[in-house]
């Protein structure tokens, strides 16, 4: 079974075929494919491990969105004693399922012609 990392929402995952797991919430509706940037790809004995620096290039982590929903409702309360200062409001955080379908495939090649070079220019001050 193969194990890799993944980079997405900020946040570091360890993942293998079939896992399922929560992440901060990405665009895409239920059944869409997304692709995770990589960060290591290895094998259960950590024998044949892939390293990225610092991520991996044409090694992508491949899943389905299994649903967009909300997490349970958490309560934020303020409070200052002697003043009389009291709030009190909620907050439910969005957050992407998504179900890991395959680990190591080779990600979409972009078309030269695609991506426009932008050239520096050296500006010599007096």
């Amino acid at each position: 079974m193969t194990i890799a990392v993944i980079k997405t929402g900020g946040k570091q995952y360890k993942v293998n075929e079939g896992k399922e797991l929560k992440i901060e919430k990405i665009d895409g509706a239920k059944g869409d494919k997304v692709n995770f940037e990589t960060l290591l790809i290895s094998d259960e004995e950590g024998n044949d491990l892939q390293l990225g620096a610092p991520i991996l290039e044409n090694k992508t982590v491949e899943a389905e969105v299994v649903e967009q929903a909300r997490a349970r409702k958490i309560d934020v309360i303020k409070f200052k004693a002697k003043v009389r200062y009291r709030r009190k409001a909620g907050h439910r955080q969005e957050y992407t399922k998504v179900k890991i379908t395959s680990i190591g495939g080779s990600a979409p090649t972009v078309k030269k012609e695609s991506v426009k070079k932008t050239e520096a220019k050296v500006v010599e001050k007096n």
